[in-house]
């Protein structure tokens, strides 16, 4: 679409779709946010701990409930894609993997590896009890 002094409209936001890549950076960003809360988790959890038997009690009730269970399961998820998706950063930052299709095949290895170890990493916390 051409505007009144001929100079081209920026796309509209329904019709402009974000590259894989894209996504990611901000997946990263928001998965930062998310490991910040399971820190804060973590620092309740083993104040509790701290606190007695009686304490810790009260937390794991909340972290054995399915909402308990969900968000430790979105935090390991968080945990692997922010680590898999710094060493792509530390990759670019030593100058690699900078093509186009290069970083569109990383970017998949990315959530295909995130994925990959969060489901592990759920099933041997399963087997074990």
């Amino acid at each position: 679409m051409i505007t009144q002094d001929n100079r081209p409209m920026s796309p509209h936001v329904q019709i402009y779709r974000l590259p894989l890549t894209a996504l990611l950076s901000i997946t990263h960003r928001f998965t930062g946010v998310v490991l910040s809360f399971g820190a804060l988790l973590m620092v309740w959890i083993l104040a509790c701990i701290a606190g007695g038997a009686e304490s810790y009690a009260s937390i794991y009730r909340h972290l054995a409930a399915w909402y308990g269970q969900l968000f430790l399961f979105g935090f390991t998820f968080a945990l692997y894609f922010h680590f898999c998706h710094g060493l792509r950063h530390l990759f670019w930052d030593m100058g690699w993997g900078f093509d186009l299709e290069i970083a569109d095949r990383n970017a998949l290895l990315t959530i295909a590896a995130s994925v990959g170890l969060t489901l592990v990493t759920w099933a041997v916390a399963l087997m074990a009890g």
